[in-house]
């Protein structure tokens, strides 16, 4: 990578504060950047170290007069160094287009134009390949599936039968795709499985965690809507609906047959149970449990979940507790005391 800043400011649209002819030669954070790497600031908490950084240069929203770097102005700082990495920074291996000779291809398979196919993948019967896919080695497309365009199917990662996928949806390794729900009747004493017939359909633009499992309706289908981004880890049951352009970080876990609405977060670790409504633009704080429905742009936190105030207010008084609980028991010492006199004062 050898690039000026000027260079990198008109592909960015910005503002130079310092000398544009700085040379670029690599891409890192600001507390590891060396000597002509460029970085950015997206957190106004970490801007002293615009005073310290080794960096070269440096995208921020506001440019900074004690700053001894170079500055690139720009509205939105972390998107923007994500766009430098992309055009500028370390660049994948592209796949060979076509189908390596290992991949087993079923009957009745469509697969579009400039489709790769790696080493020991599997498409099963019937199934559809949009153009422009890329499924990576030891990914497994079940029978009947329907992937849209310009997908890409990391390795060993589980499309199950009949599921559907929009255009441009990233799934990324181990990832299970229309697994069956947790579904089981239990008559006199055995737990009997409950055939799950239904489907994942996947709206465009979502990218889905390493190791997340998504699982296929019991009747109907399960739903992730378009511009969703699942992170690693994460459990949605059978049924589940979620809107679009929500944010599901890891180790979330979601019970059947709830429905989220759109740009919706939920938290790291956070759940909810089944068969309730989240609404739209709602934020469900790290550790939270739902257990209710909740109304459009709730924000709440603690299990079970309630308005993230009042979650706060009862974590300030439980840190309180112990000083509480020492001028209780002085309180006590006293009326002991007084009550003792009164007894001798008596007598």
């Amino acid at each position: 990578m050898q690039v000026t800043v000027g260079e990198i400011a008109t592909f960015l649209g910005g503002q130079v504060v310092g000398d544009e002819q700085r040379l670029i030669t690599g891409i890192s954070s600001l507390a590891e950047a060396a000597d002509g790497d460029i970085s950015f600031l997206a957190n106004p908490r970490y801007e002293p170290m615009l005073e310290e950084t080794s960096a070269a240069a440096v995208l921020v929203a506001k440019a900074s007069a004690s700053a001894r770097v170079v500055q690139i102005v720009v509205d939105h700082p972390d998107f923007a160094f994500a766009k430098v990495v992309q055009q500028y920074g370390p660049q994948p291996r592209p796949m060979a287009v076509g189908i390596h000779p290992t991949a087993v291809i079923g009957e009745g398979v469509e697969i579009g134009e400039d489709v790769r196919i790696g080493a020991y993948a599997v498409v099963g019967d019937g199934t559809r390949i949009g153009a422009g896919c890329r499924i990576f080695p030891h990914a497994v497309i079940g029978d009947d599936c329907w992937l849209g365009e310009a997908c890409i199917i990391h390795p060993h990662v589980t499309v199950r039968e009949r599921c559907q996928l929009g255009h441009r949806v990233t799934i990324h390794s181990s990832a299970v795709i229309g697994c069956d729900g947790f579904g089981y009747a239990s008559v006199a004493g055995v737990h009997h499985k409950i055939p799950q017939v239904g489907v994942v359909i996947i709206g465009d633009d979502v990218e889905i965690g390493s190791c997340t499992t998504i699982d296929r309706a019991r009747f109907g289908k399960t739903v992730i809507g378009s511009g969703t981004k699942i992170d690693n880890l994460v459990q949605i049951a059978h049924n589940v609906e979620i809107g679009e352009h929500c944010i599901i970080v890891a180790q979330v876990g979601i019970a059947g047959s709830t429905t989220l609405g759109k740009y919706v977060t939920m938290a790291g670790k956070s759940s909810a149970v089944g068969h309730l409504s989240i609404g739209d633009q709602s934020v469900i704080a790290a550790g939270a449990g739902v257990t209710k429905n909740l109304p459009p742009k709730a924000v709440v936190a603690g299990a079970p979940a309630q308005d993230i105030k009042s979650h706060h207010a009862q974590v300030v008084y439980q840190r309180r507790m112990p000083r509480l609980q020492a001028t209780v028991k002085e309180l006590e010492r006293r009326l002991a005391e007084l009550e003792q006199r009164v007894k001798d004062n008596q007598a």
